[in-house]
């Protein structure tokens, strides 16, 4: 295969400077920290008494606070046999239990692996046993405790975590993520958002969505960090919650994903809510309704938009779309970030769509465990994303399709060959197809076309029940539509989900959901 050709930036109004490539051409900030124990130990010899970290409901860490813990945590790592890096499994909710446990990980020179909690316990089982964790994080067992140990010598290219994501065969995949990965992410953060360095300290950010996802952790909690300012966590979401802890903790930033959003702005007490201090409203994950786009810059008058699109394989951010063009382009996933090129293979040559490559230092290492689907993914420092993709002179991005077939539900990714599995052995179903369902508050909902055994054989509850028991409830199809002939396919056998979605009349949503 030839070797992608990077597309230009365009009007990708980003700062480029402090960038040197490396002799394959990739991308690099100068300057970085050594790693994010480096950037964490930085900012706590900065601001020892400033507020790191506050759990709604729970504790308040400053900076002093959160390194004399996460040492202590990592001693305790140490006197139980961790050493560096093993992995260290989070199965923790959101909150400083969370936090601790992570830094605790660094500390001791661990690899940490997120685990997403909303997984089936199957789910969960396999992510256990595929990253070899030596140590898991529970929540009804007390943090460890110990003399305080701290690494000092991890590198940029050392491995800091494996982030989970779903893959098409219905097991997850581990994203080896560095310390350069991670930093890289953080420093593009601060230039596409704008932030005023001088100014970083005092953001106060609310993180509303789970650690264990990227956007938690990567694009939320550790720039905080790495700013010195202040990161509020939820450890579950509730929309008046949400609405409170807004004006009570005196939050400037907010990321989300649109349904947050969109739900937020629905309630009555909205209406009260002082957003004078919120200067940065920021979305992705999922697609962003122009309707809400405009919602969010009349309810939010002070802050400045921002739509970051990226996936688990880059760390979080590889595109944004500032505010000065949120309104007009909000169909787009914006401009390439610093460090990224982009490129599109096999692209079509009327409509210029193919599938969207990504290069850069925020590119990870590689899966966990799999190096053939590593080899796949990963060619010649460019990521295969499988999404499809069309990239204007502009520089604007636009993704018109998934390739794999993957849905976006509220910033859940949810993977049909995955449901599908599910569904097949489900009973009373003899033929499946699973596709996105469009909706305004969350993007898209899971929807199941279902061809049953035979006449009353497919019984929804029954159905839901057997799901229950082996995919994580985002994951459980909210519609089912029943029908009666072949589902379509191609003559090479394979499903036309196009057809299907554009044919399929929904009914109402099972369970309300």
């Amino acid at each position: 295969m030839s070797t992608p050709t990077p597309l230009p930036r365009g009007a990708a109004p980003f700062d480029l400077s402090g960038i040197e490539r490396d002799e394959r051409g990739v991308a690099h900030y100068t300057g970085l920290p050594d790693s994010i124990v480096a950037m964490l130990h930085a900012s706590v010899t900065a601001r020892p008494d400033a507020e790191a970290v506050v759990e709604v409901g729970g504790e308040r860490l400053t900076y002093a606070q959160l390194w004399e813990r996460a040492g202590r945590v990592a001693g305790g790592l140490r006197a139980a046999g961790i050493r560096r890096g093993d992995r260290t499994a989070i199965v923790l909710p959101a909150g400083v239990d969370w936090v601790l446990a992570f830094w605790g990980s660094q500390l001791a020179g661990a690899i940490v692996v997120p685990v997403n909690t909303r997984f089936a316990p199957p789910e969960i089982d396999y992510v256990l046993a595929d990253s070899g964790a030596s140590h898991v994080f529970r929540d009804d067992e007390p943090l460890p405790d110990g003399e305080t140990v701290v690494v000092e010598d991890l590198a940029l290219d050392d491995v800091a975590v494996i982030f989970y994501t779903s893959g098409t065969t219905g097991f997850p995949k581990g994203a080896m993520t560095t310390h350069e990965n991670l930093l890289s992410n953080i420093e593009t953060g601060i230039r596409v958002s704008g932030i005023d360095r001088d100014l970083a300290h005092t953001t106060r950010s609310l993180v509303s969505v789970p650690l264990f996802h990227v956007t938690g952790c990567s694009s939320q909690l550790l720039p905080q960090l790495r700013h010195g300012g202040c990161t509020v966590i939820m450890p579950s979401f509730d929309v008046r919650t949400f609405l409170r802890v807004i004006a009570e903790e005196r939050i400037t930033s907010l990321t989300s994903v649109p349904a947050i959003y969109a739900l937020a702005m629905r309630q009555p007490e909205f209406a009260d809510l002082d957003v004078s201090a919120i200067t940065r409203v920021a979305y992705g994950g999922a697609p962003m309704a122009p309707a809400i786009v405009a919602q969010l810059t009349e309810r939010f008058p002070n802050a400045g938009l921002g739509n970051g699109f990226g996936l688990t394989e880059t760390s979080s951010v590889s595109t944004y779309l500032p505010h000065d063009w949120a309104v007009d382009h909000s169909d787009s996933v914006g401009f390439a970030a610093p460090v990224c090129d982009l490129a599109i293979k096999d692209a079509d040559p009327v409509s210029g769509v193919g599938e969207l490559l990504i290069r850069g230092p925020n590119v990870v290492a590689g899966y966990w465990n799999k190096p053939e689907q590593t080899a796949a993914s990963f060619v010649d420092g460019w990521l295969h994303t499988g999404d499809l993709a069309r990239v204007e002179e502009s520089g604007l991005v636009y993704l018109v399709d998934r390739a794999k077939d993957m849905i976006n539900r509220g910033g859940e990714n949810v993977y049909s060959v995955e449901v599908e599995n599910a569904l097949a052995a489900a009973p009373g179903v003899a033929e499946v197809a699973v596709v996105g369902v469009p909706d305004d508050v969350m993007g898209e909902k899971v929807g199941a076309v279902v061809v049953p055994t035979g006449p009353g054989d497919f019984d929804t509850e029954k159905v839901l029940a057997f799901l229950d028991e082996r995919l994580a409830d985002f994951k459980v199809p909210q519609f089912f539509e029943v029908v009666d002939q072949p589902l379509p396919r191609n003559p090479g056998g394979k499903l036309l989900k196009r057809q299907l979605r554009d044919q399929t009349t929904w009914g109402a949503p099972v369970r309300g959901r």
